[in-house]
């Protein structure tokens, strides 16, 4: 019988830099057993906790820095451009925030690239990576907000799949929408009411849609999306969430202005 022994040592200085390989190595090996007609099992497993933190930048491995030194030129050399800057520090959370309304109004904004007039957009907070500080924002700064490959997309919805939706938003507590949303949800997350430019949403009423692929095919929690009508799916690599943001900054920056977003009650709890 064979017998898989698995042993993680960390006594030695070397094990911030192999604890990786082993890991790769034990996946590999338990992959390859799984795969066997024999059959092994686990008779011995030892680990011992080891917390990655700031602790080992104290005393750097020269060999590793110089190792990474032509390939951070690179990375730097790609991501510190500035593309715009913001007049405040921004975060996201529950249930709107001020990076949430930036960004859904990003969505409304960059309507006009794909002739659609959307009136209201949807940004998951699921989907916001990172928080944006007051002053310069780099090109690296928006691939941490946006790392995915999602896109743009716009759709259809009547008012009553349109409260649905909503009602599916309240449930989780709040997602990023835009200025024209006011909507109000109870502690308990149900939908108490909702209008959009001011207007109680009408049933029968058609409402553009502006929000991500990954959201329309009804990730999230938002099933919803999948109904939508008149769909403009845009797959080109250059309608990526990370671009679209990048060109809203550069318009912004070209035209002199800082980028700045609040907290305003599009969506509230009573």
């Amino acid at each position: 019988m064979f017998n898989f022994v698995l042993e993680i040592q960390t006594k030695s200085t070397n094990m911030k830099r192999n604890i990786g390989i082993y890991f790769l190595l034990s996946l590999l090996a338990f992959g390859i057993f799984s795969c066997s007609s024999h059959q092994y099992t686990i008779q011995k497993c030892d680990y011992q906790s080891v917390k990655i933190d700031n602790q080992y930048d104290a005393v750097p491995d020269a060999e590793v820095v110089s190792f990474l030194a032509p390939y951070k030129a690179k990375v730097d050399s790609l991501m510190s451009p500035v593309v715009g800057k913001v007049a405040t520090d921004m975060d996201s959370d529950r249930p709107e925030s001020k990076l949430s309304n930036l960004l859904a109004d990003i969505l409304i904004w960059a309507g006009k690239k794909f002739d659609e007039k959307p009136v209201v957009s949807i940004y998951n907070m699921g989907g916001i990576r990172a928080s944006l500080s007051a002053g310069d924002v780099t090109i690296g700064d928006v691939i941490d907000v946006a790392p995915f490959e999602n896109k743009i997309c716009f759709m259809t919805l009547s008012g009553a799949q349109l409260t649905v939706l909503f009602q599916q938003i309240a449930a989780r507590g709040g997602e990023g929408v835009n200025h024209a949303v006011k909507a109000v949800i109870s502690k308990d997350n149900k939908l108490v009411s909702l209008m959009v430019n001011g207007e109680p949403v009408d049933p029968n009423a058609e409402y553009r849609i502006a929000t991500i692929d990954y959201l329309a095919d009804g990730n999230d929690g938002m099933p919803e999306l999948k109904n939508g009508t008149d769909r403009k799916m845009l797959k080109e690599d250059r309608n990526n969430l990370r671009f679209v943001i990048m060109d809203y900054f550069r318009e912004n920056m070209n035209a002199g202005k800082v980028v700045d977003a609040q907290v305003e009650g599009r969506i509230t709890i009573e």
